[in-house]
């Protein structure tokens, strides 16, 4: 019946498929492709940028290969009363039917698109292809010869914004003699000139006083260009300087219906506005002001009104703030699964948002987690017990002395402290965690760069107690067999100081971190010659602490193909050395590798480190991580329909140890094996976009298997792939890069 019934759906989608001009009506033509060809090899102007000025696109493909969204719109009946027939029309997409006069329209747009480029002798030319019911739109492009800008003037009758601006040394044009002529350029000079004399006190001046003279004559493709910046006009016509305005007063008044009162301190209100009386008008200054308001959590709405004050080159300003609710309560509860072990969560968040009135927003997190454990022989207890409490409190603004006034105004910063303590019981073992940190982020204005410094994070780990089973297993023994599972079963301090960078501007993201442990309590321990354990490992307190370095950068690009469909290239690297007091880096610092962000290809923490090969699945967790990890991704990204995406992905990347360790065997980095131990998938993914979130369904089939010592592994599984061996499923939430 199974098998019977995926032969049926097969056949409904290949019927779909031929049955694609179902809704078009007789005498008309479904637009079956679109396509944009342009004659000469010119860089400003290519097929894929003019195809986004095309008023008619055709229905959309997947992979250029099917319409999945127009067979799924074929696959309802007529009867519009009939819910699945609704069902398959909402999902899907209504054939476009070829209009002819949107085609014309278009030849219109192309060809001013090419005027406006400066290929003012371009022509467009549309041919159309029909087959049945279906017919193929070809725009072809013949731009010619460019045109360039010849003579340069600005005529500028206001002495006053001439010297300010210094439009006087033409060196400071936004034009000049030599560029292409492009319409754009010539908008970008006007809004580059209107946004100065905002910021320097032109309350009133716009981009409409600005206006243009071009005269292509005397055949030699040069356009000279004439800027004209219009006098304003009074009310009776008569042309006047323009006024350049100062500020008066700057006042503040609570938007809320019902309270007068606005619930910040002067302070902070004075330093989230940037116009200040005595200053002159800034456009840049309101827009920071807008920005650094809404950056308070306390804030709801911000209102920012002008008025002039008669007779005069003054003006006041009222800010109306509105406040949010301080005080929130929520609850969350979560079911969990690891493994198969089923159980359940929830959580308590206690948040005010304006908790000392200057918008410092602190949360009180309380969580516990229950679940049960199956399979463990040996142990009292079956059952796992989480127990949390996390404190934040964050400020928005930089908490740090000897900063001056100016700096702190140039960025949008915050502050944050965070306090945690986590129980863990476990039939194997009990755990505590108790951290503390201090860590600012920051954001120049008006750039797409974030900072983030760790200036203390401090995270004790201890084991109050171990289960004799476990010791006896893991545990007892003395040599280096197990060396990484007794590191990480003892007490430890971890100390971390670390800077991060991130980069985006939509089309290339880049992420770097760096980040140093143990080195001043290394120091200290030397400088009070503190005792040794059993292992030669320093100790403060009678606890062993680690030493460490280790860095990160993350890099991905975005390739907009076109409306539907883009590609995505992401690199990852990292790598972490142990000195001094640490042969060995803490779990929680250690790299893994496999998952649904990673290579797909291989569960988490299922590949690596190079071509080990685990065999005992209660600690392989532990074993296969390392000291190094690279991430090669390449993805094609596509609109299926609904709000259904697809994906086509290869992985490459694997993780190793920087040192030889016995428990690890064949993890050891080795530049002359690199090649041979890159473990390499492949596979197709599906995610449902749902604008606020996207749930990510990933199927990876390995391709390159690094570790292939058993008889039942194959090095080339791409070769000879088995569903059973090879096949890995990832559910997600969010883009795996």
């Amino acid at each position: 019946m199974r098998g019977r019934g995926l032969k049926l759906l097969f056949a409904a989608v290949l019927l779909a498929g031929c049955a694609e001009t179902k809704y078009v009506p007789d005498g008309q033509y479904l637009l079956d492709e679109v396509k944009v060809t342009v004659d000469g090899h010119n860089r400003d102007i290519t097929p894929t940028r003019m195809k986004n000025y095309v008023r008619q696109q055709a229905n959309a493909q997947w992979l250029s290969v099917a319409k999945l969204p127009l067979m799924t719109y074929s696959l309802s009946g007529r009867d519009s009363t009939k819910w699945m027939n609704r069902l398959l029309r909402g999902m899907g997409e209504q054939p476009v039917i070829y209009d002819s006069t949107m085609a014309a329209q278009t030849c219109n747009d192309l060809q001013q698109m090419l005027r406006n480029n400066g290929y003012f002798d371009g022509r467009v030319e549309l041919w159309t292809k029909a087959k049945g019911k279906k017919l193929k739109a070809i725009y072809k492009l013949y731009p010619g010869e460019p045109y360039y800008l010849g003579n340069v003037d600005y005529q500028i009758a206001d002495e006053g914004i001439v010297s300010l601006l210094q439009l006087d040394n033409p060196k400071m044009w936004g034009l000049q003699t030599g560029q292409q002529f492009i319409a754009d350029n010539l908008d970008r000079e006007r809004k580059r000139i209107t946004t100065l004399l905002n910021d320097k006190g032109y309350y009133r001046f716009h981009k409409e006083y600005i206006r243009y003279e071009a005269d292509t004559l005397g055949g030699n493709r040069r356009v000279n260009v004439k800027l004209l910046l219009a006098a304003n006009k009074t009310a009776g016509g008569v042309d006047t300087l323009h006024t350049r305005y100062k500020m008066r007063s700057v006042d503040y008044e609570s938007g809320s219906p019902n309270d007068t009162v606005i619930h910040l301190r002067k302070k902070v209100l004075t330093e989230s506005t940037y116009i200040r009386p005595g200053d002159y008008y800034s456009g840049s200054g309101l827009q920071n002001t807008y920005t650094h308001f809404g950056r308070l959590g306390a804030v709801k709405y911000t209102n920012i009104s002008f008025r002039e004050v008669p007779d005069t080159a003054l003006l006041d300003c009222k800010i109306q703030l509105q406040t949010n609710k301080p005080s929130t309560l929520s609850f969350q509860p979560e079911g969990t699964n690891t493994s198969g072990d089923l159980g359940a969560a929830a959580s308590l968040t206690y948040q005010n948002r304006n908790v000392f009135h200057g918008s410092e927003n602190l949360s009180i997190e309380l969580r516990g987690a229950y679940e049960a454990i199956k399979g463990l022989e040996g142990y009292s207890n079956q059952d796992f017990i989480e127990y949390s409490v996390e404190t934040r409190l964050k400020f928005p603004r930089f908490l740090m002395p000897f900063l001056s006034y100016d700096l702190r105004r140039r960025v949008n910063a915050t502050s944050e402290v965070s306090l945690l303590y986590d129980l863990q019981d476990r039939p194997e073992f009990h755990r505590r965690l108790v951290s503390a940190a201090w860590r600012y982020r920051w954001t120049p204005l008006d750039k797409n760069i974030q900072y983030q410094l760790d200036l203390i994070d401090i995270n004790y780990v201890f084991m109050p107690w171990i289960s004799k089973t476990f010791h006896d297993l893991y545990l007892a023994d003395v040599s280096s067999r197990n060396a990484i599972l007794r590191y990480n079963y003892q007490d430890l301090f971890i100390t971390k100081l670390g800077f991060g960078f991130a980069y985006n501007n939509g089309r290339i993201a880049l992420k770097t971190n760096l980040e140093t442990s143990g080195n001043g309590l290394d120091a200290i321990s030397r400088l009070i010659d503190a005792t040794q354990n059993d292992q030669g490992q320093r100790q403060v307190f009678n606890i062993a602490y680690a030493q460490y370095i280790k860095g990160d950068i993350d890099i991905t690009r975005n390739i907009r193909l076109d409306y539907s469909n883009q590609l995505v290239l992401h690199v990852g690297l990292g790598i972490a050395y142990p000195y001094g007091n640490s042969t060995l880096l803490p779990f929680e610092k250690r790299y893994f590798s496999g998952g649904a962000n990673s290579v797909r290809g291989w569960s988490v923490r299922g590949l690596g480190p190079g071509k080990y090969k685990g065999h005992d699945g209660r600690i392989d967790f532990i074993n296969q991580t390392g000291d190094m990890k690279l991430d090669l991704n390449a993805e094609f990204r596509t609109h299926l329909f609904w709000k259904l995406d697809g994906a086509l992905f290869v992985d490459a990347g694997n993780i190793w140890t920087l040192r030889d360790y016995a428990d690890q065997p064949g993890g050891k980095f080795s530049l002359r094996e690199l090649p041979s131990q890159l473990a390499a998938s492949y596979g197709m993914g599906f995610r449902f976009n749902f604008d606020f979130f996207i749930v990510r369904f990933d199927l990876g089939m390995k391709a390159v298997n690094p570790a292939y010592a058993d008889e039942d592994e194959e090095h080339y599984p791409i070769i000879h792939p088995r569903l059973s061996r090879d096949f890995a499923f990832h559910f997600a939430v969010g883009l795996p890069f």
